[in-house]
């Protein structure tokens, strides 16, 4: 089995894995970072956000072997304490219902703003659109997505 090496939240690591093995795989069974969530395995609920070089994408269809010398974060590492400014604004806005979508949400979000730190609300909605809510949430995802452009500038 392949040995590779990955950068993950700023720290080496290396794993041994099949180089079809998805992302999401790796992150949970392998490394211990669980806040990335398994929703569909087909790339369209969002729950399996992550950063790969500053951009939101699906881990769940990312190959480990594609991986190599880029910077992998996800949502343990986006902050220390839990601190980012869109996680700040979760909790201000009280995002959270059932919570399985949240981390690919605020994965989603952060991206977006480091992107675009001021948007409007139609901007807001079309880059969120990608990550499903089961509990429906949405408008209070756009709220703080709101709340954490403003915190951000």
């Amino acid at each position: 089995m392949p040995t590779y090496n990955l950068k993950i939240n700023g720290k080496l690591q290396s794993v041994e894995a099949d180089s079809d093995t998805p992302l999401l795989w790796v992150l949970r069974d392998q490394v211990n970072l669980v806040g990335t969530k398994y929703g569909c395995g087909i790339a369209q609920c969002g729950a399996c956000t992550v950063h790969v070089n500053g951009n939101a994408v699906r881990s769940c269809s990312l190959l480990v072997s594609s991986l190599q010398g880029m910077e992998i974060t996800t949502i343990e590492g986006l902050s220390e304490n839990g601190n980012h400014p869109v996680q700040e604004a979760w909790k201000e806005i009280d995002v959270p219902q059932c919570g399985y979508c949240q981390a690919g949400q605020i994965m989603t979000a952060s991206a977006f703003l480091n992107n675009n730190p001021n948007p409007t609300k139609s901007e807001i909605r079309t880059a969120m659109q990608g990550n499903i809510c089961r509990c429906a949430t949405y408008n209070n995802i756009e709220k703080a997505v709101e709340v954490a452009a403003n915190k951000l500038s």
